[in-house]
């Protein structure tokens, strides 16, 4: 999982798997919207294929990147978990008043 946190900690690769959010596409597609150098590009797809966040498809010449939305949900739901995002305590309960002693006449 760190290699998850890893690959996540990284502007460009986040901005990468918004975009596969969109839709799938091709290493050139990607490489369109960053003023990176090729090499360095590819770089960031191999740390988000090591991560499993992505996954990559041959078809003809042409290399297809797919996002792995189990794996990123995975990994909000371990972050949120640690962090106790969501969980509800005592002080925080909307659903109950608090009860007053009752008063006999």
């Amino acid at each position: 999982m760190s290699d998850v946190f890893k690959a996540l900690a990284d502007p460009t690769r986040r901005a990468i798997l918004e975009m596969l959010r969109e839709r799938e596409m091709t290493a050139g597609e990607i490489s369109e919207h960053f003023t990176i150098a090729k090499p360095t590009l590819s770089g960031h797809l191999t740390v988000l294929l090591a991560a499993n966040l992505v996954h990559r498809e041959r078809v003809g010449t042409s290399l297809i990147y797919h996002l792995k939305l189990s794996v990123l949900e995975d990994a909000w739901l371990r972050l949120a978990s640690s962090m106790r995002l969501g969980k509800e305590t005592d002080l925080c309960r909307t659903d109950t008043a608090p009860s007053s002693p009752s008063q006999s006449s």
